[in-house]
């Protein structure tokens, strides 16, 4: 009994089974116009196959190339997707279950449409069927978001490595990926979960997740150079995403100077799919004992080719050694103190270095500033001496010195206006340039001084000068001179400028 009922068994699985192969070519067409339909109607599209195979014997296989998704309700529009070639694999029972084990594509292509211009509530509410893929292989990835305006250009990700688990067009599903970033160029790894699917509104699938970007190159950026490393999360949706984290550059240096800095940026910042533009909000960043605060958008501008950075920019407490030892050349600042200022900031796109192209439009206050280079901090000590009428008095005691002023730079030139620089008993105003590139100063003005002319000197030299301090002389005040700053702030010329 027990040889007949093993052999009863036995029949009846190669009878199943002859029977499954006799029956897969109807199957295969079967399933082929209902997958098709399927496809159709989750992503709310009209589907265009080269070729599409389904294979049920002796496992499940569907194999398809060539395949064209367009949105039924966006004529003339670029295709949601397109893929070169796919494959998919399921067992018998899990196909019914609308479970697929495994989907390997090659050449994926999506391009994300902007948003229509209707309001949420006229949405439909519709959602796809759900089925369940337990693992997505895109390794090659290409994702754009579209922006609205069509001379705007498309924000682009290059994904080399995706891996999507456990999910479907009805169901958030967890990825895996991997992304180069082209400027500056570095490895970015990420994971997070992607959906579901907005079949509607392709830009409002949602998306969220974590991310490393490694060893990027700044030195792509003409006139800065260093190795940028930053960690972060973001959220919200393939058209509109909020990013928060920090990016350290250990060595982040400007051309103009080459003194590497210690670079730690805290930022938070919302990347438009609809027009890859990126808006700062805010970012602080720390050097030295120096920290910055900027708002504003890297954006691009209608009839220019790349991205404008508009910043406003503020430092409250700030040192200006700090600032000086990135933008001047030479170990040791000229000049240090306390910095407080306002600033407009614009970087436009260009393959020029940034000295050259960078627009700064504000106004700072320097308080008790004191010269490095001996020799011209004795001459500042001498003018407050002399300015006060004690040109004898010793030079031991250093004075401080207080700035302040409106400044633009234009293509390398600083140009200042209104500058104030005080020390006891003088006050001096200038206006004039000073070249990033060059180190040149060129500043007219005048100096306030308490004393009077004749009373800044001793001798036969007092006795001459008598002459010429009605001149000189100024209402509230001993003197007035007219004065010129040049050379370098290394090796100044102080001179009248008569």
């Amino acid at each position: 009994m027990r040889n007949k009922l093993l052999v009863a068994a036995g029949a009846t699985i190669v009878v199943a089974i002859a029977a499954w192969a006799i029956s897969a070519p109807l199957l295969s067409g079967v399933i082929r116009s209902r997958l098709i339909a399927a496809l159709e109607q989750n992503y709310a599209s009209d589907l265009e196959v080269k070729k599409l195979d389904v294979s049920l014997f002796p496992r499940i296989q569907i194999t398809g190339e060539g395949l064209v998704f367009r949105l039924k309700d966006r004529a003339g529009a670029p295709p949601l997707f397109t893929i070169a070639r796919f494959t998919a694999r399921a067992n018998p029972l899990g196909l019914l279950a609308r479970h697929v084990s495994q989907v390997r594509i090659e050449g994926l292509d999506i391009k994300v449409p902007p948003r229509k211009e209707q309001s949420a509530a006229a949405k439909s509410g519709k959602k796809p069927p759900r089925f369940i893929i337990d693992e997505v292989i895109a390794d090659g990835t290409k994702l754009t978001t579209l922006p609205r305006d069509a001379w705007k250009e498309p924000l682009e990700f290059e994904i080399e490595h995706l891996r999507l688990y456990g999910g479907g067009p009805a169901d958030a599903m967890s990825f895996d990926a991997v992304l180069m970033n082209a400027k500056p160029p570095g490895e970015i790894k990420s994971k997070g979960q992607f959906g579901p699917w907005d079949m509607e509104e392709p830009g409002g699938t949602p998306v969220s997740g974590k991310y490393t970007f490694r060893d990027a190159d700044l030195s792509v950026f003409k006139g800065i150079s260093g190795k940028l490393s930053s960690d972060g999360s973001y959220k919200g949706t393939l058209g509109h995403i909020d990013v928060a984290g920090s990016a350290d550059v250990p060595d982040f240096a400007l051309s103009i100077a080459g003194n590497p800095v210690l670079l730690k940026t805290q930022f938070q910042a919302v990347v438009d799919g609809t027009d890859g533009n990126t808006y700062l909000q805010p970012v602080t960043g720390q050097f030295g004992h120096t920290a910055v605060t900027a708002k504003g958008a890297v954006e691009q501008k209608q009839g220019v080719r790349g991205k404008t950075v508009s910043l406003d920019v503020e430092v409250r407490q700030g040192r200006l050694e700090d600032m000086l030892r990135l933008a001047v050349k030479g170990a040791r600042p000229p000049i240090g103190g306390a910095i407080r200022f306002q600033a407009k900031l614009v970087i436009p796109p260009g393959q020029v270095e940034v000295a050259e192209k960078i627009m700064l439009d504000g106004g700072f206050t320097v308080d008790s500033a004191h010269f490095s280079e001996l020799n011209v901090q004795e001459k500042v000590d001498e003018l407050s001496h002399r300015g006060k009428g004690d040109p004898t008095e010793s030079n031991l005691d250093t004075v401080a010195s207080d700035f302040k002023g409106q400044f633009k730079v234009d293509k390398g030139i600083i140009t200042l206006s209104g500058l104030s620089f005080t020390v006891p008993g003088v006050a001096i105003n200038l206006n004039g340039t000073y070249g990033l590139l060059s180190s040149e100063m060129n500043f007219k003005g005048t100096a306030r001084l308490e004393a009077k002319v004749s009373q800044t000197t001793t001798g036969w030299k007092s006795l001459l000068l008598k002459a010429v301090d009605p001149i000189f002389k100024k209402k509230n005040a001993g003197a007035e001179i007219p004065i010129r700053i040049s050379g370098t702030p290394e090796k100044p010329s102080f001179g009248l400028a008569l």
